[in-house]
């Protein structure tokens, strides 16, 4: 490409290009001839292109969630769907199968190739306007959550600002605000509803178009899942059953225990069981980034280096307010080689473990990045989230102030113990998401009424979920589905979650007896991109990729030692 005015640097630029100027350059590179001698300069274009496509497309998704009020961030994302994301699309397929056609296998490019094939056989130019459509409804979902708020103590809040006073010791309170909270989300239900029934058709009219008899099985190859099965999954299901489900009401019931009451209640799960103010880890975003920052750079300098790249780059969106998209997550940017991280802090110590979270997400994105094409950078979920929470665990040595973090010796200890028991408590909840979408997708006429899902909500909660009281609050329970945002945006992608957070236990693990090792194993890893298996991405990183309760159970023990320890 001989012209590189098609690769815009500035981020005002990229929000205003359109699919004219991006056109010649995939038509360009379609008419080649591809050959031993130039197809790395022809992935090497390719990837320049796709880079700054993709960061157009990034970009314009981020400014729509900052504030999902401003109409015109809204009409530039809808208008790069509608215009330009189903051309780019096209044009990405027809060089797929230049690179396909041409039996080439460059090296490094085992894997990539891979998920090319599986990529170009899946791709109906008809279900095009139906990931428009979803992309449009994922929107919608955005703004209803984004939208909810309450007067709370003489003013207007978020319900996400409301996660503060569900630490507080007056137990009245908290039950008030959890109640505030719990009628507000209600409110959106018949809405949501019906959101999701749109939602549920177009995945199953998608799985129609692509020729597969359920969603499910189209959705596992889109998701490149090579290396294990939705049986596997439910094997998963299985051991957190057997080894964690215990565990996780032994937690409950320790709290409610410290407590003085029979049995924890859902406004009780925040609380401090022994009645000390919740933990205040910062005030203002800059003291949040400073602390995060230390922690990183304890971690290792150069992790630490990668948040001071983007503290210094504003690549930081951190504070909640409102109409602000719900959630947390990072995003890269991939003609500046550089993630982004967008969260709702509202001053808690969870904030402060969705930034390290989000901070491990980052530090992958910045060590894959020095492989040379694009398709060799992104690993599988299953081990990108191996990034994020094993970068949790890592940095747990460095909560205290003595230690580069924000708190005491024994709030850190807190903190930690916090942590663990979370974890613990984690994989079961993550049990009834996946498990809620298998059966979506197994059942999916049966799905598309949603009083059925509720009842099969209500089912998994009730298998998985031991050890809280939540008598009288049925209609809160059985919707919990619907502010699960994977169910609605992101389908299946939460298992994930679980696989990750048992190579990360196993990350951590290695590194309560050699830390410094541990960590150069889990940046190798990083660094492999999307080059190899997930074994063998988990292999580097000093972990097994596994499923069964034998792996699961001596994890769940350790957690449960330290926690007894004090953590």
């Amino acid at each position: 490409m001989d012209n590189p005015r098609v690769l815009p640097e500035k981020a005002t630029e990229m929000l205003e290009w359109s699919w004219a100027q991006f056109e010649p350059y995939y038509v360009e590179l379609a008419g080649r001839k591809l050959s031993a001698a130039n197809v790395e300069a022809f992935l090497a274009d390719w990837t320049r292109l796709h880079e700054r496509l993709d960061e157009v497309a990034t970009r314009l998704g981020i400014a729509k969630d900052a504030n999902t009020a401003d109409k015109e961030a809204e009409q530039r994302f809808n208008t790069y769907l509608e215009e330009i994301y189903p051309k780019s699309q096209e044009a990405e397929q027809k060089l797929k199968m230049l690179l396909l056609d041409s039996k080439l296998v460059p090296a490094g490019f085992e894997l990539p190739l891979k998920k090319m094939q599986t990529d170009a056989a899946l791709f109906r130019e008809a279900n095009l306007p139906l990931q428009v459509e979803s992309s449009k409804l994922g929107t919608e979902y955005a703004k209803v959550i984004g939208g909810q708020t309450v007067q709370w103590d003489g003013k207007e809040v978020t319900v996400t600002q409301l996660r503060p006073v569900f630490q507080e010791t007056n137990r009245d309170r908290r039950e008030q605000a959890w109640r505030l909270s719990a009628k507000r989300q209600l409110a959106d239900r018949a809405t949501l509803n019906e959101l999701w029934q749109k939602l549920l058709a177009l995945r199953l009219q998608m799985a129609t178009n692509a020729g597969f008899a359920d969603y499910r099985s189209l959705v596992w190859k889109e998701m490149f899942r090579f290396d294990y099965t939705p049986e596997n999954c439910k094997q998963f299901h299985r051991a957190i059953e057997e080894t964690v489900v215990p565990a996780a009401a032994r937690t409950y019931q320790r709290k409610a225990g410290l407590l003085g009451i029979p049995a924890l209640r859902p406004w009780d799960l925040d609380v401090d069981a022994e009645g000390r103010p919740a933990l205040a880890p910062f005030k203002e975003v800059e003291q949040f980034k400073s602390g995060v920052h230390t922690i990183l750079q304890r971690v290792d300098p150069q992790l630490g280096g990668y948040f001071q790249t983007m503290m210094a780059e504003q690549l930081l969106d951190l504070e909640n307010r409102n109409n602000k998209a719900p959630g947390g997550y990072c995003s890269t940017l991939e003609a500046a080689k550089r993630p982004f991280i967008f969260m709702n802090a509202v001053g808690m110590h969870g904030d402060v473990m969705t930034l390290i979270h989000e901070s491990g997400h980052a530090c992958h994105s910045f060590e894959a990045s020095r492989l040379p094409y694009f398709q060799q950078r992104n690993s599988g979920l299953e081990f990108a989230e191996v990034a994020s929470m094993g970068m949790e665990l890592l940095a747990a040595p460095y909560f205290a102030k003595d230690a580069g973090g924000f708190y005491t010796r024994d709030e850190a200890a807190r903190a930690f113990a916090e942590n663990l028991e979370k974890n613990i408590q984690f994989w079961p909840y993550m049990a009834v998401v996946d498990g809620f979408q298998h059966w979506v997708y197994e059942n999916p006429q049966a799905a598309m009424e949603p009083a059925n899902c509720d009842k099969q909500w209500t089912v998994l909660w009730r298998r998985f979920m031991a050890g809280v009281d939540w008598s009288g609050l049925d209609d809160v329970l059985e919707t919990g589905w619907q502010r699960k945002l994977h169910i609605f945006l992101v389908p299946f992608y939460y298992v994930e979650y679980g696989l990750a957070q048992l190579g990360a236990a196993q990350v951590w693990a290695n590194a309560l007896r050699d830390q410094a090792g541990a960590v150069a194993a889990y940046r190798r890893a990083l660094a492999l991109g999307g080059t190899k298996s997930l074994p063998e991405l988990y292999a580097a990183a000093g972990a097994k990729f596994a499923f069964d309760s034998a792996t699961l159970g001596p994890v769940v023990a350790l957690m449960e030692e330290k926690l007894a320890a004090g953590a």
